[in-house]
């Protein structure tokens, strides 16, 4: 029997596509939102863990990052390369120095924590990223992005993150068009109407973290940092050549330009220099107290100085200064960066639960607990509806479904899967999948039923 007419074809497709969504994508979107939730509600859990590496004594003199800088090398016994610097210039928070080891994984590095006025060795640890979070986030950051697989479990989160909008769209037109006209108390109205209030409360949540999500993820984010750089909406980044190239807005440039640095010999910083960087970033008019120098590897490079503090208002201005003249030579100013390039910024920053420090933080555990429990709901409101038999009905199926379609609405709806699935590898992926259970299924039954009758 096949689907009667197009509207019914229209709403069993987008049933069947949201009932698949939910059996297969729902646990990932579940386990996702679960240790976001983790993620942004451990920062004071992280700083008290770690307080003794983070603070220093209260009040005295502070101590050159020259002198910072050479406990911290006696540490790692001048082995390692000196990746950058955050100096300590808030309140007794201490100044970290850290190191690229080879040991360690992507966008790691070894901090040593240096009280800037003591001179106190106060920690030694691994710390990840831009944010700097320490090895208890790290964890969790892992597990977030990764289920703690590496590059393969970062399918996991990208899958989720590519079909959670279309989850909560479908969800909202289904209610729309399937909706009771009257008011109807029963157990499986009672779970409905739940499921339907979270996902309106969720809309414009699961929206915002699929777009940051999808930003961040290892098939569908290459395809939106080109479609950003085409439209130049990149973030702009200061330009450390010295000789004047130009500037490359590329924010993976450091891993493009990895050959080009091996043919040249590395320079070792001297420490004395971070203090006149500094000294010179901060008279250019960086104002912020949360500071990263990163010295040069290569003779033709500049230094860079950045704004680190992602919080409200942003400040995430940078200079590049020549390390010979210590003159500018470069700048970025967030107030100049592009709107989408701002837009970009604060998205991620409000996923990561920073953008409005604590308030971020109380929506973000409300949002995440609030999805989890309305993932539980929706699987509570399938088991309660599930047939009694394992009759399948045909029309239903995705494929039928979209036979049953006017010939512009198949082209129309074929196209656009195929440039989802062009755009977001993963979602085109799992489409087919979903598809072929389907049709496997419904074929598997029909054999069954003719047995039966024979």
């Amino acid at each position: 029997m096949m689907t009667s007419t197009p509207r019914a074809a229209w709403l069993n497709g987008l049933r069947r596509l949201h009932f698949y969504i939910g059996l297969f994508v729902g646990p990932f979107i579940f386990i996702a939102a679960l240790t976001g939730t983790l993620y942004v509600a451990t920062p004071q859990l992280e700083n008290a863990l770690y307080q003794q590496a983070l603070y220093g004594v209260q009040s005295g003199e502070r101590q050159p990052l020259a002198a910072q800088i050479a406990v911290a090398r006696q540490i790692t016994g001048g082995q390692l390369r000196l990746h950058a610097v955050r100096p300590g210039l808030a309140g007794n928070e201490t100044t970290r120095v850290m190191f690229a080891d080879p040991q360690l994984g992507v966008s790691e590095n070894r901090a040593i924590f240096i009280d800037p006025v003591t001179l106190q060795i106060k920690g030694d640890m691994t710390v990840y990223g831009t944010s700097g979070i320490l090895p208890l986030r790290q964890w969790i950051d892992y597990l977030h992005r990764s289920l703690l697989l590496g590059d393969t479990g970062r399918l996991y989160s990208e899958l989720a993150a590519s079909w959670m909008w279309v989850a909560a769209i479908g969800g909202i037109a289904l209610w729309f068009f399937t909706r009771p006209k009257r008011r109807i108390k029963n157990r499986v109205q009672r779970h409905r109407r739940w499921h339907v209030a979270l996902g309106w409360c969720l809309l414009a949540g699961m929206l915002l973290f699929s777009a940051t999500g999808l930003t961040w993820s290892q098939w569908a984010g290459g395809n939106v940092d080109r479609l950003r750089a085409a439209f130049g909406w990149m973030t702009p980044q200061v330009n450390t050549q010295l000789s004047g190239a130009a500037t490359n807005p590329d924010p993976h440039a450091e891993h493009h330009m990895h050959h080009e640095m091996m043919a040249m010999p590395e320079i070792k910083p001297q420490g004395r220099q971070f203090d006149e960087v500094l000294k010179s970033a901060q008279q250019a008019g960086l104002s912020a107290s949360k500071l990263e120098i990163r010295p040069p590897r290569r003779v033709d490079q500049a230094w860079t100085v950045s704004e680190i503090d992602r919080s409200w208002p942003t400040q995430v201005d940078a200079v590049a200064i020549d390390g010979n003249t210590m003159r500018v030579v470069d700048r970025t100013h967030f107030a100049d960066f592009p709107l989408m390039a701002k837009l970009t910024r604060w998205g991620v920053d409000l996923h990561m639960g920073v953008l409005f420090g604590l308030p971020n933080q109380l929506l973000l555990i409300a949002f995440g607990s609030a999805l989890c429990v309305m993932i539980i709901v929706g699987y509570r409101l399938w088991w309660i509806r599930r047939p009694a038999s394992a009759a399948v009905n045909p029309a239903a199926t995705l494929l039928h479904c979209w036979l049953s379609l006017s010939p512009l609405a198949r082209a129309l709806t074929f196209a656009v899967a195929l440039l989802l699935g062009l755009a977001m590898p993963v979602m085109g992926t799992s489409l087919l999948l979903f598809i072929l259970i389907d049709t496997a299924r419904w074929k598997r039954h029909s054999r069954r039923m003719q047995w039966t009758s024979t």
